[in-house]
C-alpha cells in the first residue's frame, strides 16, 4: 500500500499542475481569472490575447463567443497555484530532500539501536541460561552430596541394627538348641523309665534302667528390649544432622580469635571464642600483627583456597564490624573499611543501621535484626557473602573478594557509655563423635 501511494503521488501532483497551467503561456497561472465558460487563464495572457479585438471575443480553448471582455479573478485557484509553485521550487525540493535524508538516517540509527538491543537481550538470555544451568548443576551436586551422606548414615545404622539383631537372635538360638537337646535326652530317659515301670507288673525289678546323663542348660539369656530399642528410638534426625557436620563441604570452620592481633582494648576469653571491648587496656607486646589504631581483631585461621563458612553470635550488640581482611592490611593506621583497603565487611550502627562495607557505604534494609551472622568465603570464585544465620537469608555479597591469604575479621567497636559492651562470640559446630 505504501509503495502504491508513493507511485501514485507524483502522478496526482503532475495532473494538478496540468490543471493549473495556462493554455496560452503553458505555465502555471499568474493572477488566474475565469471566463464565463469556466476556463481559466492568466490575466496578462487573456488580456494580451484579446488586445486589438473589436466586438465579440472568444475563449482560446472552447471558442465560445462573449459579447464583452469580462472575466472574474479566482482566488481559490490562485492559492492552489501558489501552493504548487512553492512545493515545486528548488529550495523546497532541497529542503524536502534534506528532511528525507535526515529522517532516513534517524530511522536507520533507531533500527541499529533496536538491532543492538535485541542482540544484547539475546546475549543476556544466553548468559542467564548458561549461568542457570551451571547453578542447577552445582545445586544438584551439593544436594546429591547431602543425599549421599544421609544414605550412608541410613545404611550404616541399618547395618548396625541388623548385626545387633542377629547377635541377639543367635544368643537365643543357641539357648533354644541346647534346651531342645536336653529335652530329647530327657524324653529318652522318660521313655526308658516308663517301659521299666510297665514291666514291673510281670517281673520283679532288680535294677533301674540305664539312663542318659542329664544335660545341663544355662539360664536363658536376658533380652533387654529397652536397651535394644532405645538407640533406634532416639532422635535419629538430630543425630544424623550432628554427624553430617564432619562431611559438609564447606563445614562450619572452628575459628578462634588471634590474641596477637587484638587491639589493646579488646579482651579475649581463655578459650579464644569471645572478644569484647573493655575500658582497661591490656598490656600486650606490640608487633606487626597487632591492630594499634582501630578496635579490630583477626582469627588465628587463614584461608587462600576452597570454600569456607563460619558464624558469629553478635547478640544485641548495637555496633560491630565483621567479615574478611586481606593479610596485607595496614594494622597501624586508621583507615576506612572497604575492598580498596583490603576489607570486605558488614557493619551495624545504632542497633538497626546495617551497611555493606563499600565506599560509599551501601545501606541495607533488613526485615529483622539477626542475632547470628554467617560469613561465606569462596577463595576460588573470590566471593564474600553474608547471611542471617537464623534463617540463612542472604544479606549482601561482594563479587570481587580477596586475592591470596585472607583472615576472618572482627571489630566489637568502641562501646557507648550508655550501653554495656557486648561480646562477639565465635560459634562452633564440631563433628561430635556420637556412639552408635
Amino acid at each position: 500500500m505504501a509503495a502504491a501511494a508513493a507511485v501514485s503521488a507524483p502522478s496526482t501532483k503532475g495532473s494538478l499542475r496540468e490543471d493549473l497551467t495556462c493554455a496560452i503561456c503553458c505555465d502555471l497561472f499568474r493572477e488566474p481569472v475565469m471566463l464565463a465558460c469556466m476556463h481559466h487563464f492568466c490575466r496578462p495572457c487573456i488580456s494580451r490575447y484579446w488586445r486589438g479585438t473589436q466586438g465579440p471575443v472568444t475563449c482560446p480553448q472552447c471558442r465560445k463567443e462573449f459579447s464583452s471582455k469580462q472575466f472574474q479573478t479566482n482566488y481559490l485557484v490562485a492559492a492552489m497555484v501558489e501552493k504548487v509553485r512553492a512545493t515545486t521550487s528548488d529550495t523546497y525540493i532541497k529542503s524536502l530532500e534534506k528532511q528525507l535524508k535526515e529522517t532516513l538516517e534517524s530511522h536507520l540509527l533507531r533500527k541499529e539501536d533496536f538491532n543492538n538491543s535485541i542482540r544484547r537481550d539475546k546475549e543476556k538470555m544466553n548468559i542467564i541460561k548458561r549461568v542457570g544451568a551451571d547453578l542447577q548443576a552445582r545445586v544438584k551436586g551439593d544436594f546429591r552430596a547431602l543425599h549421599q551422606i544421609l544414605h550412608d548414615e541410613e545404611t550404616c545404622m541399618l547395618e548396625q541394627l541388623r548385626r545387633e539383631q542377629e547377635e541377639e537372635l543367635e544368643k537365643v538360638q543357641r539357648h533354644l538348641e541346647a534346651v531342645e537337646v536336653a529335652q530329647r535326652e530327657l524324653e529318652d530317659n522318660l521313655k526308658a523309665l516308663q517301659q521299666a515301670s510297665a514291666a514291673t507288673e510281670d517281673i520283679v525289678l532288680t535294677e533301674l534302667p540305664q539312663l542318659r546323663p542329664c544335660v545341663q542348660v544355662d539360664i536363658a539369656p536376658e533380652f533387654d528390649i529397652n536397651a535394644f530399642s532405645n538407640k533406634y528410638m532416639a532422635p535419629l534426625q538430630y543425630i544424623a544432622w550432628r554427624r553430617m557436620f564432619k562431611s559438609l563441604k564447606p563445614g562450619p570452620s572452628p575459628l578462634t580469635f588471634d590474641v596477637d592481633t587484638a587491639h589493646p582494648s579488646i579482651h579475649v576469653s581463655r578459650d579464644k571464642s569471645l572478644a569484647v571491648e573493655c575500658d582497661v587496656m591490656n598490656h600486650h607486646l606490640n608487633h606487626g600483627k597487632r591492630f594499634t589504631q582501630c578496635v579490630n581483631i583477626l582469627a588465628s585461621q587463614s584461608f587462600q583456597s576452597g570454600r569456607h563458612y563460619w558464624e558469629v553470635d553478635v547478640g544485641y550488640n548495637p555496633k560491630w564490624d565483621l567479615g574478611v581482611a586481606s593479610e596485607a592490611v595496614d594494622r597501624h593506621a586508621r583507615i576506612k573499611l572497604s575492598p580498596e583497603t583490603g576489607y570486605w565487611t558488614l557493619r551495624l550502627r545504632n542497633g538497626n543501621d546495617y551497611s555493606a562495607g563499600t565506599q560509599p557505604w551501601t545501606r541495607l534494609q533488613l526485615g529483622s535484626s539477626p542475632q547470628r551472622i554467617g560469613v561465606f568465603l569462596d577463595c576460588d570464585e573470590r566471593k564474600v557473602s553474608f547471611y542471617n544465620a537464623d534463617d540463612m537469608s542472604l544479606l549482601y555479597s561482594f563479587a570481587s573478594g580477596p586475592r591470596g591469604k585472607a583472615f576472618p575479621f572482627f571489630s566489637p567497636c568502641i562501646s557507648d557509655s550508655s550501653h554495656k559492651p557486648q561480646p562477639l562470640k565465635l560459634l562452633h559446630y564440631p563433628p561430635v563423635a556420637l556412639s552408635g
